[in-house]
């Protein structure tokens, strides 16, 4: 890492990253672990609540799975509504580090907000501005990896960043579960250290990640003697006019509406085993070591054989963890087995879906077409959350897990069919012949 300077300026020639001609990969660029570093502290931050959060609502506040449902859907569906507003702003001038702080700077206040929030009402609105904050910073943070490392390599650099930012994720409920055993308030002390840490990962942004990006040699002229696009979100929204940029997004929307959410998951493990409420906020520790094993490899693999396979791969594993909970076996490997493939599932489909995105949209606009694909699967998650909690407290979680299955292998179908054409890893300089390459 190194310490940012804001007058240094924009390099021109390809990244440092790229491989050598001797086809050894050479060191990644000092961006992504610095945002990797980022990300690992405030994940440490932010797992911390989340690893409790269930718990704490449903057993701490009794709220019934439908209205945790509900605001787990604003937990993670809140961010999809100012992804396109984040990515905007990160395009326009290249401010794509101001956004990234005010993104993790906005979600870091909302810690200690939780702890005077003690209704329904409140919480929602603390979870939606906290969702507000991860919603502006994603896409100009994955655009910042993205334009650091060339496309041979892109892979394995948001690999390399998702490890990282897993290990925070694994740390995380391991300090919630130690607070919980040694405070008399628990909730209040993991909520107060959460803020703490949230504001160190804060910290680490504005000194260690370079306020402009890395950027490749200009685009070429378009043949009626255009330049390169200019950011706006008619710009963005223009970008689905590439074959490969709207097959993607339809994928991603098609699984995103049969993918439970992680804290159902446990919670469902949770019935299942009889686990106890201390040991509940370890759950996560299992999905988060599998993650970071796997990041890496299939970051490689994805760069060799196209990022699209391993995606669907990795919700064949999710399949599993469905098919693993709906089964009566409660053996002593079934959570290990479910949050190994639980793991599999993100370190698949997570890096691996924004270094397939990067491919066909051009640098100048890449904050806004990552953010695109994102918003899609953030609002399709969103309605699951939401369906998911309606037919637990409807039919029971059972009846409930059974639905989101059936539902997975349609939609996995609809997305086989909609695959893109090609392996995506490769820049595009313009979107300007989009409608030569739309389908």
């Amino acid at each position: 890492m190194y310490v940012a300077d804001s007058r240094s300026t924009p390099a021109t020639a390809a990244p440092a990253a790229r491989s050598t001609r001797s086809g050894r990969r050479s060191a990644l660029a000092p961006t992504v672990f610095a945002l990797g570093t980022v990300s690992l502290v405030t994940d440490v931050s932010s797992e911390m609540v989340t690893a409790v959060l269930p718990l704490y609502l449903v057993a701490g506040l009794g709220l019934s799975p439908l209205g945790f449902g509900l605001l787990d859907g604003v937990y993670n569906g809140a961010s999809a509504l100012v992804r396109l507003v984040g990515g905007h702003l990160a395009d326009r001038g290249g401010r794509h580090k101001p956004v990234a702080v005010l993104g993790y700077g906005l979600s870091a206040l909302c810690k200690p907000l939780l702890l005077l929030a003690g209704s329904l009402p409140a919480i929602a609105a603390v979870l939606a501005v906290d969702r507000t904050g991860k919603g502006l910073r994603t896409a100009p943070r994955d655009a910042l990896i993205s334009l650091a490392s060339p496309g041979e390599s892109r892979g394995r650099a948001f690999g390399v960043h998702r490890a990282m930012d897993t290990a925070g994720a694994l740390l995380g409920p391991l300090v919630a579960f130690l607070i919980l055993r040694q405070a008399v308030d628990g909730y209040d002390a993991v909520f107060t250290v959460s803020f703490c840490v949230a504001l160190l990962g804060v910290l680490v942004l504005l000194l260690f990640v370079p306020s402009r990006p890395a950027r490749p040699a200009p685009a070429r002229a378009t043949a009626e003697g255009q330049g390169a696009p200019r950011a706006s979100l008619k710009a963005a929204l223009a970008l689905l006019r590439v074959r490969e940029v709207r097959r993607l997004a339809l994928c991603a929307v098609l699984l995103g509406l049969a993918t439970v959410s992680d804290s159902f998951v446990y919670l469902l493990l949770q019935r299942r085993l009889g686990v106890s409420d201390r040991w509940f906020a370890l759950l996560p520790l299992g999905t988060a070591a599998a993650f970071l094993l796997l990041a890496v490899p299939l970051g490689r693999l994805a760069d060799r054989v196209g990022g699209w396979r391993v995606f669907l791969g990795g919700h064949v594993a999710l399949l599993c963890v469905y098919a693993a909970l709906l089964t009566g076996w409660r053996g002593d490997a079934l959570p290990y087995l479910v949050l190994a493939l639980h793991g599999a599932f993100y370190a698949a489909t997570d890096g691996v879906l924004m270094a397939a995105a990067a491919g066909p949209v051009p640098a100048e606009l890449r904050s806004s077409g990552l953010a695109l694909v994102q918003t899609g699967q953030a609002l399709a998650r969103f309605a699951c959350s939401i369906g998911f909690g309606a037919a637990w407290t409807a039919w029971g979680d059972r009846t409930a897990l059974g639905t989101a299955t059936a539902l997975l292998v349609v939609c996995a179908t609809g997305a086989l069919a909609l695959r893109p054409a090609v392996p995506m890893r490769g820049d595009v300089p313009s979107p300007a012949n989009s409608e030569e390459r739309s389908a």
